[in-house]
């Protein structure tokens, strides 16, 4: 169900938006820098702070439903995009990128990943409006993603993406060096793109991923379009400033992947629970909608979300501080 937000406060949040994410992208390619951890804590509380006051707004003009839903599902999108920052790392790492040109390519990588999530929004919307037993299919997703979550390592998914760079290596000329952040250099006279390509598209199949689990999940809270949207948005920015913060901490959070995948199994089921409340497919209960089936209210399911990622955290945290004083006592 959509809800009714005064037309002139949406216009306003997407211009807003707009322009925050241009100052960002601006700031981003004007002065490439390795952000301080002083310097990086400012925006990220800035970028919060923002998140809260929009919340505060919703529930000022639409009330505590559109404002419980859209914390839910900044806090879902979230966990989900710290979970990609970890996959960021990696493609950094594994490419040696400059760490002085990082801000500038990781600004591309989010702007795809905005980019994805939009167009998965205006599917997922359009087919939610058409079809009601697709949260079968969404349900039925998350829950499948979950266990992928909870089982595949990161290591599976480096040997499907070197598969693909192999792949472009052997039919596109491309140089072993980084000049700056180019996309392309002159080796010999010869115009070539630099590995600079190669992480785009490391970082862009990333995205979609990424953005196939985060729009059904967030559809599992709400299916109002301009709140997947924001709770995307907010959930995105600051992400650059995220990875020069946490650096290797996000690698040893080795507990974070089990909660995200509980977030994504219970909004699973409760998508499953929906799907079957709204129930128009005639081979199940011949066509009617299934009264037992629960409908699990948005600040149950927030209750969930914050749960579990704090047990997630505190868990990895405890195995940390114990892994240390082990290894300093050996």
């Amino acid at each position: 169900m959509e809800l009714a937000l005064p037309l002139w406060f949406e216009i306003g949040t997407y211009a807003a938006l707009a322009l925050i994410l241009g100052a960002d992208i601006f700031i981003a390619y004007r002065r490439p820098h390795v952000p301080s951890t002083r310097e990086s804590s400012l925006w990220i509380t800035f970028y919060v702070a923002l998140a809260i006051v929009f919340a505060v707004l919703m529930l000022w003009l639409g009330g505590v439903e559109p404002a419980g839903q859209f914390v839910a599902g900044w806090l879902t999108e979230y966990s989900l995009s710290i979970d990609n920052l970890f996959v960021f790392l990696i493609i950094m790492a594994r490419f040696s990128v400059p760490r002085k040109y990082q801000q500038e390519i990781l600004m591309v990588g989010i702007i795809l990943a905005l980019i994805f999530r939009g167009i998965f929004i205006l599917l997922g919307a359009a087919l939610i409006e058409n079809f009601s037993w697709v949260f079968y299919l969404f349900g039925l997703f998350l829950i499948y993603t979950a266990a992928q979550q909870a089982l595949t390592s990161h290591s599976e998914e480096e040997e499907m993406e070197n598969r693909l760079i192999g792949f472009m290596r052997k039919r596109i000329p491309i140089t072993d060096r980084f000049d700056g952040a180019k996309l392309k250099t002159t080796i010999d006279g010869k115009r070539m793109f630099t590995p600079v390509l190669i992480v785009f598209i490391a970082l862009g199949t990333t995205d979609l991923v990424f953005a196939l689990d985060s729009i059904p999940a967030i559809f599992g809270i709400t299916t109002d379009p301009f709140i997947v949207f924001t709770a995307n948005v907010f959930a995105l920015m600051g992400l650059r400033q995220l990875y020069f913060l946490l650096g290797d901490l996000v690698e040893k959070l080795v507990y974070l992947k089990y909660g995200i995948a509980f977030i994504l199994g219970f909004i699973g089921v409760k998508l499953f629970f929906h799907a079957l409340h709204e129930n128009e497919l005639p081979f199940i209960n011949g066509g009617q909608h299934v009264e037992w089936a629960p409908e699990i209210s948005t600040f149950v399911s927030l209750a969930v979300i914050v749960g579990s990622m704090a047990v997630a955290v505190i868990a990895s945290l405890v195995k940390l501080r114990i892994d240390s004083r082990k290894s300093v006592e050996s």
